[in-house]
C-alpha cells in the first residue's frame, strides 16, 4: 500500500467520524432537521399560494376587461350599422333615432332642434373619433389621458418622442 492510500483508509474505530470533528461543532439532530425541510415545505407552500392568488386575480381581472370590450363592440357594430344619409365626419356629434319600424339612424338635428318634439324615438347622441369609435356625447368632454400615459411610459423606458 502506497502511503496515498493508507491516508484514505480510516484508522480508528468504525464507529468514529473518518473526518476531522471538534467538540465546540454543533451536533445535528435529525428531529430538529426534518422541522426545519416541514417548515421550509410549509413557506414554499403559501408563498405558491399566494402567487396563484395573485394570478388568479389577474386571469378574473382580464376576462372582465374581455367581457367589457366585447360590449363596447356590440354597442359600436349597432352604431356603425345604423343608417346615414351623409357622410360622418370624424369630430362632429350624432344623434342616433330609432324608426317606428325599429331600424335606427343617424341625423345632424338634436332633440332640441325638433323643438323637443321629434318624430322619432331619441336613442343617444355620440361624437364619431378619429379612429372611427363612437364617444356618448355625455363622456364626450371627459379628457382622454390616454396620450399622457403613453408619454408618461415611453418616458420612463428611456423612449419619448421629444427623443
Amino acid at each position: 500500500m502506497t502511503e496515498d492510500q493508507k491516508s484514505i483508509i480510516h484508522p480508528g474505530d468504525a464507529r468514529s467520524s473518518p473526518y476531522p470533528v471538534s467538540r465546540l461543532a454543533p451536533s445535528f439532530d435529525t428531529g430538529e432537521l426534518a422541522a426545519e425541510v416541514a417548515k421550509a415545505e410549509t413557506m414554499l407552500s403559501a408563498r405558491t399560494g399566494a402567487k396563484l392568488r395573485v394570478i388568479a386575480d389577474q386571469i378574473r381581472l382580464l376576462q372582465e376587461e374581455a367581457r367589457r370590450v366585447l360590449s363596447d363592440a356590440r354597442e359600436e357594430q349597432v352604431l356603425n350599422r345604423a343608417e346615414c344619409a351623409f357622410k360622418r365626419i370624424p369630430g362632429k356629434t350624432y344623434h342616433l333615432y330609432q324608426r317606428g319600424n325599429g331600424r335606427s339612424f343617424f341625423s345632424m338635428l338634436s332633440p332640441a332642434d325638433w323643438g323637443g318634439r321629434s318624430p322619432h324615438a331619441f336613442l343617444g347622441s355620440y361624437r364619431l373619433e378619429i379612429d372611427y369609435s363612437w364617444t356618448p356625447a355625455e363622456r364626450a368632454d371627459e379628457a382622454d389621458d390616454t396620450g399622457a400615459l403613453v408619454e408618461q411610459l415611453l418616458r420612463i423606458g428611456g423612449l419619448s418622442s421629444d427623443d
